[in-house]
Protein backbone atom coordinates (compact mmCIF):
# COMPACT_ATOMS: atom_id res chain seq x y z
CA UNK A 1 0.00 0.00 0.00
CA UNK A 2 1.27 3.19 -0.65
CA UNK A 3 2.29 5.46 1.38
CA UNK A 4 0.18 8.89 2.73
CA UNK A 5 2.22 12.02 0.51
CA UNK A 6 0.98 15.42 2.65
CA UNK A 7 4.17 17.03 1.14
CA UNK A 8 3.62 20.80 -0.99
CA UNK A 9 4.96 21.21 -4.09
CA UNK A 10 7.56 23.92 -2.31
CA UNK A 11 8.52 20.44 0.02
CA UNK A 12 9.26 18.66 -2.75
CA UNK A 13 11.59 21.09 -4.61
CA UNK A 14 13.50 21.65 -1.19
CA UNK A 15 14.03 17.76 -1.27
CA UNK A 16 14.62 18.19 -5.13
CA UNK A 17 17.12 20.71 -4.42
CA UNK A 18 18.66 18.86 -1.79
CA UNK A 19 19.16 15.44 -3.56
CA UNK A 20 21.43 17.02 -6.50
CA UNK A 21 23.40 19.33 -4.17
CA UNK A 22 24.27 15.56 -2.53
CA UNK A 23 24.79 14.28 -6.16
CA UNK A 24 27.25 17.28 -6.59
CA UNK A 25 29.79 15.70 -4.21
CA UNK A 26 30.42 12.21 -5.83
CA UNK A 27 33.55 11.17 -7.93
CA UNK A 28 31.47 10.23 -10.85
CA UNK A 29 29.40 13.91 -10.84
CA UNK A 30 33.31 15.51 -11.31
CA UNK A 31 34.34 13.19 -13.97
CA UNK A 32 31.57 14.13 -15.61
CA UNK A 33 31.74 17.87 -15.46
CA UNK A 34 35.32 17.42 -16.74
CA UNK A 35 34.30 15.15 -19.64
CA UNK A 36 31.15 18.44 -20.29
CA UNK A 37 33.90 21.35 -20.35
CA UNK A 38 35.10 20.36 -23.79
CA UNK A 39 31.76 20.59 -25.32
CA UNK A 40 31.60 23.46 -27.04
CA UNK A 41 28.51 26.18 -25.75
CA UNK A 42 26.82 27.18 -28.63
CA UNK A 43 24.43 30.10 -29.16
CA UNK A 44 20.95 30.69 -28.93
CA UNK A 45 20.34 30.55 -32.68
CA UNK A 46 22.39 27.49 -33.40
CA UNK A 47 20.57 26.18 -30.31
CA UNK A 48 17.19 26.44 -32.13
CA UNK A 49 18.74 24.92 -35.27
CA UNK A 50 19.67 22.13 -33.46
CA UNK A 51 16.60 21.83 -31.27
CA UNK A 52 13.95 22.28 -34.51
CA UNK A 53 16.45 19.68 -36.40
CA UNK A 54 16.41 17.00 -33.84
CA UNK A 55 14.34 18.08 -30.76
CA UNK A 56 15.54 14.51 -28.82
CA UNK A 57 19.55 15.79 -29.11
CA UNK A 58 21.17 16.18 -25.57
CA UNK A 59 25.03 16.36 -26.48
CA UNK A 60 26.30 17.68 -29.81
CA UNK A 61 29.79 17.91 -31.42
CA UNK A 62 31.46 18.30 -34.85
CA UNK A 63 32.43 14.66 -36.48
CA UNK A 64 36.52 15.39 -35.81
CA UNK A 65 35.42 16.37 -32.21
CA UNK A 66 34.03 13.38 -31.40
CA UNK A 67 37.12 11.61 -32.71
CA UNK A 68 39.94 13.47 -31.42
CA UNK A 69 38.23 14.25 -27.86
CA UNK A 70 35.64 11.62 -27.08
CA UNK A 71 37.18 8.56 -28.80
CA UNK A 72 33.67 7.96 -30.92
CA UNK A 73 32.58 8.17 -34.20
CA UNK A 74 29.57 9.18 -35.93
CA UNK A 75 27.75 6.10 -37.52
CA UNK A 76 27.38 5.40 -41.01
CA UNK A 77 24.74 7.12 -42.45
CA UNK A 78 23.96 9.58 -40.01
CA UNK A 79 22.31 12.56 -40.98
CA UNK A 80 24.36 15.89 -39.63
CA UNK A 81 22.47 18.74 -37.58
CA UNK A 82 23.16 21.87 -39.90
CA UNK A 83 24.41 25.03 -37.64
CA UNK A 84 26.11 28.19 -38.39
CA UNK A 85 29.93 28.32 -37.60
CA UNK A 86 31.75 32.04 -37.36
CA UNK A 87 35.15 32.51 -39.20
CA UNK A 88 36.97 35.81 -39.10
CA UNK A 89 38.11 37.17 -42.71
CA UNK A 90 41.05 39.33 -43.81
CA UNK A 91 39.81 42.93 -43.80
CA UNK A 92 39.47 45.05 -47.31
CA UNK A 93 41.72 48.05 -47.64
CA UNK A 94 38.84 50.31 -46.59
CA UNK A 95 38.25 48.97 -43.81
CA UNK A 96 39.69 49.76 -40.33
CA UNK A 97 42.15 46.30 -39.94
CA UNK A 98 41.89 46.55 -35.93
CA UNK A 99 38.19 44.85 -36.57
CA UNK A 100 38.53 41.67 -38.02
CA UNK A 101 35.43 40.31 -40.68
CA UNK A 102 33.05 37.78 -39.24
CA UNK A 103 30.95 35.93 -41.42
CA UNK A 104 29.09 32.55 -41.06
CA UNK A 105 29.34 29.15 -43.01
CA UNK A 106 26.85 26.38 -43.05
CA UNK A 107 27.95 23.28 -40.58
CA UNK A 108 27.25 20.17 -39.06
CA UNK A 109 27.65 18.48 -35.64
CA UNK A 110 26.07 15.05 -34.40
CA UNK A 111 24.54 14.29 -31.04
CA UNK A 112 25.81 11.63 -29.53
CA UNK A 113 23.11 9.42 -29.94
CA UNK A 114 24.25 9.23 -33.72
CA UNK A 115 28.00 7.85 -32.51
CA UNK A 116 29.55 5.11 -30.62
CA UNK A 117 32.68 4.42 -29.01
CA UNK A 118 34.13 5.13 -25.21
CA UNK A 119 31.48 6.25 -22.66
CA UNK A 120 31.36 9.31 -21.29
CA UNK A 121 31.39 9.44 -17.79
CA UNK A 122 28.07 11.27 -16.24
CA UNK A 123 25.80 10.95 -13.32
CA UNK A 124 24.84 7.84 -14.90
CA UNK A 125 20.44 8.70 -15.72
CA UNK A 126 18.67 4.83 -15.83
CA UNK A 127 15.81 3.88 -16.86
CA UNK A 128 13.12 3.76 -14.04
CA UNK A 129 11.37 0.47 -13.31
CA UNK A 130 8.14 -0.09 -11.88
CA UNK A 131 4.73 -0.47 -12.45
CA UNK A 132 1.45 1.93 -11.85
CA UNK A 133 -1.31 2.18 -9.82
CA UNK A 134 -4.40 2.50 -11.82
CA UNK A 135 -1.52 3.28 -14.90
CA UNK A 136 -4.32 3.12 -17.55
CA UNK A 137 -6.38 6.22 -15.66
CA UNK A 138 -3.35 7.73 -15.00
CA UNK A 139 -2.16 7.79 -18.67
CA UNK A 140 -5.88 8.93 -20.10
CA UNK A 141 -6.13 11.74 -17.64
CA UNK A 142 -2.62 13.08 -18.69
CA UNK A 143 -3.35 13.04 -22.15
CA UNK A 144 -6.87 14.53 -21.70
CA UNK A 145 -4.73 17.63 -20.05
CA UNK A 146 -1.94 17.60 -22.46
CA UNK A 147 -2.26 20.98 -25.09
CA UNK A 148 -0.91 18.42 -27.69
CA UNK A 149 -1.37 15.01 -29.06
CA UNK A 150 0.56 12.09 -27.51
CA UNK A 151 2.34 9.54 -29.89
CA UNK A 152 3.72 6.17 -28.36
CA UNK A 153 6.11 4.76 -31.01
CA UNK A 154 10.08 3.47 -31.04
CA UNK A 155 12.55 5.90 -31.04
CA UNK A 156 15.67 5.07 -32.39
CA UNK A 157 17.99 7.19 -30.96
CA UNK A 158 17.25 5.83 -27.23
CA UNK A 159 15.46 9.00 -26.22
CA UNK A 160 12.23 8.60 -23.96
CA UNK A 161 10.54 11.24 -25.33
CA UNK A 162 10.70 14.55 -27.20
CA UNK A 163 8.32 17.57 -27.65
CA UNK A 164 8.39 18.50 -31.45
CA UNK A 165 7.52 21.99 -31.33
CA UNK A 166 7.29 22.17 -35.23
CA UNK A 167 4.86 19.41 -35.79
CA UNK A 168 2.72 19.87 -32.46
CA UNK A 169 3.33 16.46 -30.87
CA UNK A 170 4.62 15.06 -28.10
CA UNK A 171 6.10 11.13 -28.89
CA UNK A 172 6.87 8.64 -26.30
CA UNK A 173 8.87 5.71 -26.80
CA UNK A 174 6.82 2.52 -26.23
CA UNK A 175 9.18 0.19 -24.59
CA UNK A 176 9.46 1.95 -21.59
CA UNK A 177 7.83 0.55 -18.26
CA UNK A 178 5.35 1.94 -16.30
CA UNK A 179 6.98 4.40 -13.73
CA UNK A 180 9.23 5.67 -16.58
CA UNK A 181 6.53 6.63 -19.26
CA UNK A 182 4.30 8.15 -16.79
CA UNK A 183 7.38 10.07 -15.88
CA UNK A 184 8.51 11.27 -19.08
CA UNK A 185 5.01 12.16 -20.38
CA UNK A 186 4.65 14.74 -17.66
CA UNK A 187 8.57 16.00 -18.72
CA UNK A 188 7.35 16.53 -22.15
CA UNK A 189 3.51 18.01 -20.88
CA UNK A 190 5.80 20.37 -18.98
CA UNK A 191 7.82 21.31 -22.56
CA UNK A 192 4.27 21.74 -24.08
CA UNK A 193 2.60 23.98 -21.73
CA UNK A 194 6.04 26.06 -21.15
CA UNK A 195 8.36 26.27 -23.99
CA UNK A 196 6.17 25.88 -27.24
CA UNK A 197 7.88 29.14 -28.93
CA UNK A 198 9.39 30.62 -25.82
CA UNK A 199 12.93 32.38 -26.34
CA UNK A 200 13.42 33.55 -22.58
CA UNK A 201 15.16 30.57 -21.47
CA UNK A 202 18.06 28.43 -22.55
CA UNK A 203 17.78 24.64 -23.44
CA UNK A 204 19.45 23.97 -20.22
CA UNK A 205 17.25 25.78 -17.77
CA UNK A 206 14.13 24.10 -20.03
CA UNK A 207 15.74 20.82 -19.36
CA UNK A 208 15.98 21.67 -15.93
CA UNK A 209 12.23 23.23 -15.35
CA UNK A 210 10.63 20.20 -17.23
CA UNK A 211 12.33 17.58 -15.13
CA UNK A 212 11.92 19.49 -11.70
CA UNK A 213 8.00 19.53 -12.69
CA UNK A 214 7.77 15.63 -13.40
CA UNK A 215 9.54 15.22 -9.92
CA UNK A 216 7.43 17.23 -8.08
CA UNK A 217 4.20 16.10 -10.08
CA UNK A 218 5.20 12.11 -9.83
CA UNK A 219 6.18 12.04 -5.80
CA UNK A 220 2.88 13.87 -5.15
CA UNK A 221 1.26 10.64 -6.54
CA UNK A 222 3.59 8.68 -4.75
CA UNK A 223 6.14 7.63 -7.95
CA UNK A 224 9.57 8.22 -6.64
CA UNK A 225 11.93 9.11 -9.28
CA UNK A 226 14.82 10.25 -7.30
CA UNK A 227 17.43 8.27 -8.88
CA UNK A 228 16.12 9.09 -12.40
CA UNK A 229 15.32 12.84 -12.24
CA UNK A 230 18.00 14.02 -9.55
CA UNK A 231 21.03 12.47 -12.09
CA UNK A 232 19.32 14.14 -15.13
CA UNK A 233 19.17 17.56 -13.35
CA UNK A 234 22.48 17.61 -12.35
CA UNK A 235 23.49 16.32 -15.78
CA UNK A 236 22.00 20.20 -17.22
CA UNK A 237 22.69 22.56 -14.75
CA UNK A 238 25.52 24.37 -15.47
CA UNK A 239 26.70 24.51 -12.20
CA UNK A 240 26.88 23.65 -8.28
CA UNK A 241 25.11 26.45 -7.89
CA UNK A 242 21.75 25.38 -9.49
CA UNK A 243 21.49 28.27 -10.91
CA UNK A 244 18.82 27.45 -13.37
CA UNK A 245 16.67 25.53 -10.45
CA UNK A 246 16.52 28.24 -8.19
CA UNK A 247 15.63 30.97 -10.37
CA UNK A 248 12.65 29.21 -12.11
CA UNK A 249 11.56 27.80 -8.69
CA UNK A 250 8.12 30.19 -8.71
CA UNK A 251 7.44 28.28 -12.25
CA UNK A 252 7.94 24.46 -11.54
CA UNK A 253 6.00 25.17 -8.59
CA UNK A 254 3.64 26.48 -10.19
CA UNK A 255 3.04 24.46 -13.11
CA UNK A 256 3.55 21.37 -10.70
CA UNK A 257 0.62 22.38 -8.46
CA UNK A 258 -1.19 23.11 -11.83
CA UNK A 259 -1.19 19.90 -13.05
CA UNK A 260 -1.30 18.63 -9.93
CA UNK A 261 -4.87 19.93 -9.17
CA UNK A 262 -5.75 19.04 -12.99
CA UNK A 263 -4.59 15.78 -12.63
CA UNK A 264 -6.67 15.11 -9.27
CA UNK A 265 -9.55 16.93 -10.63
CA UNK A 266 -9.92 14.07 -13.62
CA UNK A 267 -9.44 11.15 -11.04
CA UNK A 268 -11.88 8.71 -10.18
CA UNK A 269 -13.25 9.18 -6.67
CA UNK A 270 -11.30 6.27 -5.82
CA UNK A 271 -8.13 7.17 -6.26
CA UNK A 272 -8.84 10.60 -5.11
CA UNK A 273 -9.84 8.76 -1.50
CA UNK A 274 -6.50 7.05 -1.91
CA UNK A 275 -4.76 9.93 -1.95
CA UNK A 276 -6.41 11.50 1.41
CA UNK A 277 -7.81 14.45 -0.79
CA UNK A 278 -11.05 15.25 0.55
CA UNK A 279 -13.35 14.34 -3.29
CA UNK A 280 -14.98 17.96 -3.76
CA UNK A 281 -15.88 17.53 -7.44
CA UNK A 282 -17.28 14.25 -8.25
CA UNK A 283 -19.22 15.23 -11.06
CA UNK A 284 -16.46 16.48 -12.80
CA UNK A 285 -14.21 12.78 -11.92
CA UNK A 286 -14.03 10.20 -15.02
CA UNK A 287 -15.28 6.78 -14.05
CA UNK A 288 -11.84 4.57 -15.05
Amino acid sequence: MPKKNNCTTQDLTAMLKEGIQTLYTSDSYKAYLSAMSRFHNYSFRNSMLIYQQKPDATLVAGYRIWQDRFERHVNKGEKGIRILFPMITKQNDTEDPAKPSIIFRAGCVFDISQTSGKELPGPFVKHLDGEVRDYAGFLKVLKLISPVPVQFEHIPTGACGYFHVQNQVIVIDESLSQVQTIKTLIHELSHALLHDGNTSCDTRTREVQAESIAYTVCKRFGIDTSDYSFAYIAGWSSDQSLEELSSSMEVIQKTADQLILDIMRLRSPEVLTYLHIPEKTPDNALPF
